[in-house]
């Protein structure tokens, strides 16, 4: 599955973003959070994995011209927070297993800022058992609020900020592990780009460092 809530969407315009959603549906590919229109994007892709009910939603905080989905146009969902909250609730009743994801604001900080806060928090307390942030060139930190668990940016995965800091080096691949209907545990795997295009998995000592920097802002420790 692809989330399309991110702004990189729309770099080759109206025409690219048809033909990409074209080559999807040609090669069975799911998405979510962007789509030919703004009730495209918006739907929640549902699936059903070993008896576990799971349901993504996702949206582009960002709003303006970076998420242009609209009645009649492709593009990235803007984000409605109280609707998305909404139908995380909905969701969650209906026996889902909801995961949030987001296009946020970017900050280059490992701590989360105020609004990411705000936001990531509300659609936990909605009843989603995991939120994870999409945005951020380099990973932020983490929490527990309520038995969910909230990742405001796992960093870059590969892109075009190699050189720009170290910390747009480092980035995080979470494996959520869910069973019997109940969301067990998440894996955090560190990774580093090697160029513009590929990266590695981390060394122990850079992993080390990382995890530091990130269990601190995050009040896991002192």
């Amino acid at each position: 599955m692809v989330e399309l809530t991110g702004d990189h969407f729309q770099d080759w315009g109206t025409e690219a973003m048809f033909h990409t959603l074209d080559m999807y549906r040609e090669r069975g590919w799911l998405y979510y959070g962007g789509g030919a229109n703004l009730a495209d994007g918006r739907k929640a892709l549902l699936m059903e994995n070993n008896a576990n009910r799971i349901a993504f939603i996702g949206c582009n905080e960002k709003g303006g011209s970076f998420a242009q989905a609209s009645e009649t146009s492709p593009g990235a969902a803007v984000c409605d927070m109280d609707w998305m909250a909404g139908e995380i609730s909905r969701l969650k009743q209906a026996g889902y297993l909801v995961i949030g994801t987001f296009q946020h604001h970017e900050y280059y900080t490992y701590a989360a800022q105020p609004d990411q806060q705000r936001d990531f928090r509300q659609m936990a307390e909605a009843g989603a058992v995991i939120v994870s942030g999409s945005q951020a060139h380099q990973p932020q930190g983490m929490e527990f609020l309520n038995g969910s668990f909230i990742h405001y940016g796992l960093g870059n995965l590969f892109f075009d900020q190699y050189g720009l800091c170290e910390a747009c080096r480092q980035g995080l691949i979470d494996h959520h592990v869910f069973y019997d209907g109940r969301y067990i545990s998440t894996e955090l795997s560190p990774i580093e780009f090697v160029d513009y295009a590929r990266s590695r998995p981390m060394t122990w000592e850079d992993a080390n460092s990382l995890f530091q920097n990130l269990f601190q802002v995050s009040g896991w420790q002192q």
